[in-house]
């Protein structure tokens, strides 16, 4: 039976979601637990989105397929938790719906990442989720430049690529707030994002608002096909998963459908 898991970890000691032989990860350290749970070889993890090492997630969606006595255990969720070490919580577990498939169901992912750029806004309780940053940004700047790159782009030029995989994203959000505790908090939602692409857009962002770009200059970079040189990679421990959207029940399977395709831009 497949389950849903609905968890959130603190990705400061883990390399990443992925896993690998002799490296701790999230999917490493959850499928071993759900090993002890199954008493069998650990089950494969499915999930919404790929982390990298040090990125942190509140709302990540995961599935997996368990034996009916343990799926419908009514006490999995805690269970599973108490095999969990503490920077991993499972927040939820429930039988899942018929077609449901953590990654290829999803509409969309939300991200966000905090930046603090003055000495008023840096707090030594957060710096493993804020990014300290020595120079004062331009928040009117930055939400300036998000404007060119709503809609569907090819955003190789943001994406470290992976052979044979498509860098064409559709995004959906792209907003920069300063919120009350002087931090700037960019939001940004898409149906999918390639390797290292919001971290990109942050690098690119904050080139903007330091003033070393100009406003037009992270929407000009999506008439590349490769890797722009000059885009920095942003750390990514200010990063954090928030958010996972999916279509309700019966449009599971006809969303994994959509989403397994291969996209190609529209001509013109």
């Amino acid at each position: 039976m497949r389950v849903r898991l609905d968890l959130a970890y603190d990705g400061t000691g883990f390399l990443g979601w992925a896993q690998q032989p002799g490296l701790r990860t999230v999917q490493g350290v959850l499928q071993d637990a759900l090993g002890v749970l199954t008493r069998t070889e650990p089950p494969r993890v499915g999930v919404a989105g790929r982390t990298d090492a040090g990125v942190h997630a509140r709302g990540q969606v995961a599935h997996v397929d368990l034996p009916p006595p343990v799926a419908e255990d009514p006490l999995l969720l805690r269970r599973l938790n108490g095999l969990l070490p503490v920077d991993v919580r499972v927040r939820r577990a429930a039988v899942a719906p018929e077609g449901f498939d953590a990654r290829f169901s999803a509409l969309s992912r939300t991200y966000r990442y905090r930046v603090a750029d003055g000495p008023e806004a840096v707090d030594p309780l957060r710096r493993h989720d804020v990014l300290s940053w020595p120079r004062p940004l331009d928040p009117d700047a930055m939400q300036a430049a998000t404007r060119a790159l709503i809609g569907e782009h090819d955003f190789a030029a943001y994406c470290k690529r992976r052979e044979g995989a498509t860098t064409i994203r559709r995004l959906l959000q792209l907003d920069w707030v300063r919120g009350q505790d002087g931090l700037l908090v960019m939001t940004v939602e898409a149906d999918a994002f390639c390797h290292s692409m919001v971290r990109s857009l942050v690098g690119a962002m904050l080139a903007v608002g330091e003033g070393r770009r100009g406003a037009a200059w992270p929407g000009s970079l999506v008439a590349l096909d490769r890797r722009a040189d000059d885009v920095a990679v942003a750390p990514p421990h200010a990063l954090v998963l928030e958010h996972v959207t999916y279509p309700a029940d019966g449009e599971l399977l006809a969303r994994q459908a959509v989403t397994r395709n291969v996209r190609r831009l529209a001509a013109g």
